[in-house]
């Protein structure tokens, strides 16, 4: 498998990135077939994790026992700041948080160091310079090797690098947002921001959490587990993404191509994609999305898939998508009931 310059770091990464959401109790809790996944990557180099995956761990805990004896040969990422405790301050991207997480993810991962340590999610109530600074630290420690962040808003995104220039504060060099065929509102201002500031990107869920994969369909398909439906509820019963799926079927047999090989040929296209991340519960999975990175898109394939889904747009709603602070709280915009103007 080819590699792609992971943005301004230096480092080699593969089309494909391993993604550990599912190892452990909450998608495949057999912990040698995990290990088997991750002995068989089939040329990816990538492998992304987070200290909530699995809860307690658990993904952490799989992938260093994997990767004993072949640390050397792999890009290993993971994530911090989700919560680990209901103690408030055992989240978030506090100095005092971050110490904390990165030594128990080493611990976890059995390694010294870390290649890539990502935010996991925007923390408005955390001055970025505080994060930076701290972050700045385990880079100078030689505990990480290069940062990056997750799901920021493009404003977040360019607030910090202004910072890490005018502080003299490390740069993040990754952003990892959601993008798939159904959701391109990234390729809007976030795509572009990233190619200004030459950060890679790191795409999660390219089959949108399974829509594209061809299970859930109208007629004759499958109905989306409970936990799914707990999890993402607007986002797997959505008409707009029902119809576009329907829409973008016959796009797909036509041109010769599993639903699976054209969604994930789609997102690995765009020039601002580094890397797409991919999350097999079993090694037949593996394979089949491994066979999509040998799939080529031609334009007008490309404009078919335009049609249903204009660039820039998201079909609907994503569920676990990040929503700034005003968004989700009424009180943040509106005024207090004795200052509003009659």
């Amino acid at each position: 498998m080819h590699t792609r310059p992971l943005g301004r770091t230096g480092i080699q990464v593969s089309p494909y990135a391993l993604g550990t959401m599912k190892f452990g109790r909450f998608g495949n809790p057999d912990h040698q077939e995990c290990l088997h996944i991750v002995g068989a990557r089939r040329g990816i180099n990538i492998i992304d994790t987070a200290d909530v995956y699995g809860g307690d761990g658990e993904s952490e805990q799989i992938v260093g026992k994997a990767l004993r004896g072949r640390r050397d040969n792999v890009v290993l990422a993971t994530k911090f700041n989700g919560p680990m405790e209901p103690d408030p301050n055992q989240r978030g991207s506090s100095r005092r948080w971050m110490v904390a997480a990165v030594e128990a993810s080493l611990r976890r991962l059995g390694v010294d160091h870390i290649d890539l340590y990502q935010v996991h999610h925007p923390d408005p109530g955390i001055d970025i310079e505080e994060t930076l600074a701290a972050l700045t630290d385990l880079l100078r420690a030689g505990k990480v090797r290069a940062i990056g962040h997750s799901n920021l808003p493009a404003s977040d995104i360019v607030e910090a690098q202004w910072v890490s220039e005018r502080r003299g504060r490390a740069r993040f060099r990754t952003e990892q947002p959601h993008y798939s065929i159904l959701n391109r509102g990234v390729e809007r201002e976030i795509f572009p921001v990233c190619q200004r500031y030459g950060l890679g990107t790191l795409v999660w869920s390219p089959l949108a959490m399974g829509l594209l994969t061809g299970r859930y369909r109208r007629q004759g398909g499958e109905t989306a587990s409970a936990a799914l439906l707990h999890w993402v509820p607007q986002h797997m019963t959505d008409e707009r993404k029902r119809d576009a799926v329907e829409m973008l079927i016959p796009v797909a047999e036509q041109a010769g191509l599993s639903w699976t090989r054209l969604a994930l040929a789609f997102v690995i296209t765009h020039p601002a994609v580094t890397s797409a991340i991919i999350g097999p519960r079993t090694l037949e999975q593996l394979d089949d999305f491994i066979a999509a990175g040998r799939t080529r898109l031609d334009d007008d394939l490309l404009d078919r898939i335009d049609e249903i889904v204009p660039p820039g747009t998201d079909t609907g709603p994503i569920d676990i998508a990040y929503l700034p602070p005003h968004l989700r709280q009424p009180r943040l915009r509106r005024r207090a009931a004795d200052d509003r103007i009659i």
